[in-house]
């Protein structure tokens, strides 16, 4: 069952008709093509209408929608022979923060990301996709790994942040996640980074700092959730909308300030409609990246990374 958000209520009245009719069609043997096709085209009229402007706290709905292909679906579809590796080797295994090793249409690579789950179990388990302190190590892990075997890193990037607990700092989060940055900055090999949910402050950034950033049409990233920029700003989480438009959180609006480097668009409706569609297109959109660093040596991949990160901010925010 695809859940429904609030601006989609009258798209979904017409799906629900449209599946009664062809229900109906199939069990008294009655031919309605006619009137299920011209439903199904005012449907997919009004769907591209609602998304071709959707306001940014709309997109935040969407980039948090439960049907959503999540990162556990990209490596099913896309990562051949995966092998997990788990544990920080200091701590303990975090569910939060999954990767290993696999082959993406055939060529080796290092792959990690955040997992929020699917169901109840799934989401507790993995912490609903917040990662604690051995789970930002783990990532050192695989980076390393990458860095010595000459293998390009993929991350894939949805989280709300970092977990925030008291035994998470007791761990040292800010320390592992500053040093998950530092060692994004260090590696010597194609780095390619997707934002293809939530992309919330420096839980996202610590597997982010890529050499390219990819971002899913309906995807936001931001140092901070709008709930939280409203509780800070407003002292109340009702303004969340406001927060969302002042946040400038995004695909677009981060493409223009260069953030990110490619949009990647979502099928019409979102990738919730369309996860398979999804996860091919970012699939696709993955190896051209990494065709594109093919050939580069270590210390241009180094180099052209830390540029990257180091000139935000100094142009194009006006």
């Amino acid at each position: 069952m695809l859940t429904p958000l609030d601006f989609e209520k009258p798209i979904i009245e017409l799906e629900a008709k449209i599946e009664e009719l062809r229900h109906l069609s199939h069990s008294d043997d009655i031919n309605i093509n006619k009137e299920v096709g011209d439903l199904q085209a005012k449907a997919d009229r009004q769907l591209r209408q609602i998304y071709a402007k959707l306001t940014p706290w709309q997109k935040v709905q969407v980039a948090r929608h439960p049907n959503r292909p999540h990162l556990r679906d990209y490596l099913s579809a896309l990562i051949d022979e995966f092998t997990p590796l788990a544990g920080d080797r200091l701590y303990g295994e975090d569910a939060a923060l999954v990767g290993g090793l696999g082959r993406l249409y055939g060529r080796p690579v290092v792959v990690m990301g955040h997992e929020k789950g699917h169901d109840i179990e799934t989401r507790m388990r993995s912490n609903f996709g917040m990662a604690h302190p051995e789970g930002y190590r783990k990532a050192q892990r695989l980076m390393d790994l990458a860095d010595r075997f000459a293998l390009p890193l993929v991350s894939f990037v949805d989280t709300p942040g970092a977990y925030p607990g008291v035994q998470a700092e007791e761990r040292g989060q800010a320390e592992a996640i500053a040093r998950a940055i530092a060692r994004c900055l260090e590696l010597r090999v194609p780095f390619v980074s997707v934002v293809i949910g939530e992309g919330g402050s420096g839980g996202a950034v610590a597997i982010a700092t890529a050499n390219r950033v990819l971002m899913l049409e309906h995807s936001i990233y931001s140092v901070i959730s709008p709930e939280g920029c409203a509780s800070i700003l407003w002292r109340s989480a009702e303004n969340a909308k406001d927060a969302a438009d002042a946040l400038k959180l995004t695909a677009q609006d981060l493409t223009r300030l260069g953030v990110v480097d490619q949009v990647v668009e979502e099928p019409l409706g979102g990738a919730h409609r369309h996860p398979k569609e999804t996860v091919e297109t970012v699939g696709r959109a993955l190896e051209t990246a990494l065709d594109d660093l093919r050939g580069h040596d270590g210390d241009a991949l180094r180099r052209e990374r830390r540029e990257k990160f180091l000139s935000m901010g100094r142009s194009g925010l006006t």
